[in-house]
């Protein structure tokens, strides 16, 4: 997938407009690595209060139609932006990137299941590497999400059957 296709502008405002060539879901997977160092630099960015700017994702669908998400929330805005200083957000993989991050936040928040493979600490957080690994490689749903259920029945097949006390 060329870098190229996506294609940024800026407005007035301030604000960042994306239009990406291709789906959430066609978006590539990255390393745990990367994933890992996305999200203690968007921890950084937030405790530092830079919150940068609304974005506007405009991705095109295969059958040519056109699907919008924003990111405004103050906090996703500002780990949007720490992932844009460290990866670019006008290039797939950066993109990407930024949405498996937003997309982890988003389901740790929402998944009660998940309590038991991540801490989060005032030093920082400790993600259970199944869970790490999983996350960095699993396709992103059309609303660049993680689908829960398939995230809980991937991480069935990796984790043992009982965890360690």
């Amino acid at each position: 997938m060329p870098e190229s296709s996506i294609h940024v502008a800026g407005s007035a405002d301030g604000s960042l407009s994306y239009a990406i060539a291709v789906p959430p879901e066609s978006l590539p997977a990255v390393t745990p690595t990367a994933l890992l160092g996305a999200w203690d630099a968007a921890r950084a960015r937030a405790h530092q209060g830079g919150w940068g700017p609304p974005r506007e994702l405009l991705f095109r669908r295969p059958d040519g139609s056109a699907q919008r998400l924003a990111i405004v929330d103050r906090d996703a805005r500002s780990w949007a932006e720490a992932v844009d200083l460290r990866a670019d957000l006008s290039t797939i993989g950066g993109l990407s990137l930024c949405l498996r991050l937003l997309a982890l936040v988003d389901v740790m928040g929402r998944s009660a299941w998940l309590a038991g493979l991540f801490r989060v600490t005032a030093a920082g957080v400790e993600l259970h590497p199944a869970l790490l690994r999983a996350a960095a490689s699993m396709p992103l749903d059309s609303g660049a999400r993680f689908d829960a259920e398939a995230l809980r029945g991937l991480l069935s097949r990796t984790l043992p059957a009982r965890m360690p006390a």
